[in-house]
């Protein structure tokens, strides 16, 4: 759950000023864990039948053919937009690491740090399943804890650094606006345990005595406390240690002491190494799906070796010739995380529940009438119009910012460097 993208917390926060920053912060955060809690229990609606992958929910919800083009096109965008973005998270922070170890070394590129952390994906990706990947998993998990912490602990340490501005850093009131869209995006992607909750879930036994969705609600309820946690201290303390000046990347931003932040990024990179593979599986499995059932391909080791390459190899291509961190964050986390995190679980609720009466006239006389009390499944309909409202707006912002964001670091960009 706890994602690269807390490193970006701090710049966000920079873009977006303290009080809009927090309030953002706070609402991603309850809006989240909302929508990540109708997904655990949509899960097994149907008595007898599991909805292991988000767009078999999505078909359960509008149908065969209708429920496949919602979903898997966002989805797909998401998991390899994440994909992208921690291969230049990877590379970026093993550089860090080679530049801190090594201040004397001879200047290595940026992308050939990127195709090391490639490399090791050719082997990782061909394990089968998520079983196989737990190990990893949970190697990341502890990564992710104490990065953040570092990232946090070292600004504590650094202190609040001298002639430090809180006010926007950029000098047109049109680049404030756009950096303000780009750092509405920089938030959604720090949520994105959405994309994978169901495959997750479907690991869980479950009988009717004891429904998956029990222990996967404990689960989910410890990562969001884990993930305040690390989110929190590191958007807050980042920012007032650094103020506007802050990089996208808090780690890049740290500079002593040397070891501690030189490990702190060898713990990024073993993070994301683990959470690629996480993201990269379902993508995986609706490729070599495609292969065998559309296009008659013989299921196999060479089939995964080949399918499994290539697109390893895609995701490395594009993270050299865009690797731009704060933008890319931007642009995938409204344009692909807004829907499948904010919004689209609320609207499969609505479709498939069906609740009636809730116009603001019925609403305002229930009120009324009962003493100030909603039913559950009304404030559940009130709640998930709330969210769709603010899960579009962002689906419609974030990009722009985000694009205009690599736009102007391209312009300055040696590619291939």
């Amino acid at each position: 759950m706890v994602g690269a993208g807390v490193l970006s917390l701090p710049y966000a926060l920079a873009q977006l000023g303290w009080g809009p920053g927090i309030t953002v912060l706070v609402i991603s955060w309850i809006i989240t864990l909302y929508t990540l809690w109708q997904m655990v229990e949509m899960h097994e609606m149907v008595p007898g039948k599991r909805f292991d992958r988000y767009h078999e929910l999505g078909q359960h919800a509008f149908g065969e053919k209708l429920g496949l083009w919602i979903v898997v096109p966002q989805q797909l965008i998401v998991e390899v937009g994440v994909n992208i973005v921690y291969m230049v998270t990877g590379g970026k922070s093993l550089k860090k690491f080679h530049d801190l170890v090594c201040p004397d070394c001879k200047s290595i590129k940026l992308t050939y740090f990127i195709m090391i952390f490639a490399s090791c994906h050719f082997v990782l990706s061909q394990l089968p399943n998520f079983n196989s990947i737990s190990g990893v998993s949970l190697a990341a998990a502890v990564m992710s804890l104490s990065y953040s912490t570092i990232a946090w602990a070292g600004a504590v340490h650094k202190g609040k650094q001298e002639n430090v501005e809180f006010g926007y850093k950029a000098s047109t009131t049109s680049g404030t606006v756009f950096n303000f869209f780009a750092a509405l995006g920089d938030v959604a992607f720090a949520y994105a345990g959405h994309n994978v909750v169901l495959e997750i879930q479907a690991t869980i036994p479950s009988t009717p005595e004891k429904p998956s969705k029990k222990p996967m609600w404990k689960g989910v309820v410890v990562a969001y406390i884990v993930v305040a946690i690390c989110y929190f201290p590191v958007a807050l303390i980042g920012y007032w240690a650094f103020g506007n000046t802050v990089e996208d990347n808090i780690l890049i931003t740290l500079e002593k002491p040397s070891w501690l932040i030189a490990i702190a990024n060898m713990f990024v990179v073993i993070h994301v190494i683990g959470s690629y593979q996480i993201y990269a599986m379902p993508v995986f499995d609706m490729i070599e799906t495609v292969l065998v059932k559309s296009l008659k391909f013989r299921p196999g080791l060479m089939l995964r070796l080949i399918s499994r390459s290539v697109y390893v190899a895609l995701t490395m291509f594009i993270a050299i010739i865009f690797p731009f961190f704060g933008g890319l964050l931007g642009f995938f986390g409204g344009f692909a995380f807004a829907p499948t995190t904010y919004f689209l679980p609320c609207v499969m609720w609505l479709v498939i529940y069906k609740p009636r009466r809730f116009s603001l006239s019925w609403f305002t006389n229930w009120v009324t009438k009962h003493n100030l009390t909603i039913p559950l499944h009304h404030f559940i309909s009130y709640s998930n119009f709330i969210c769709i409202i603010l899960g579009v707006f962002l689906m419609i912002l974030s990009p722009i910012g985000g694009l205009r964001l690599i736009i102007i670091q391209a312009k300055s960009y040696s590619f291939f460097s």
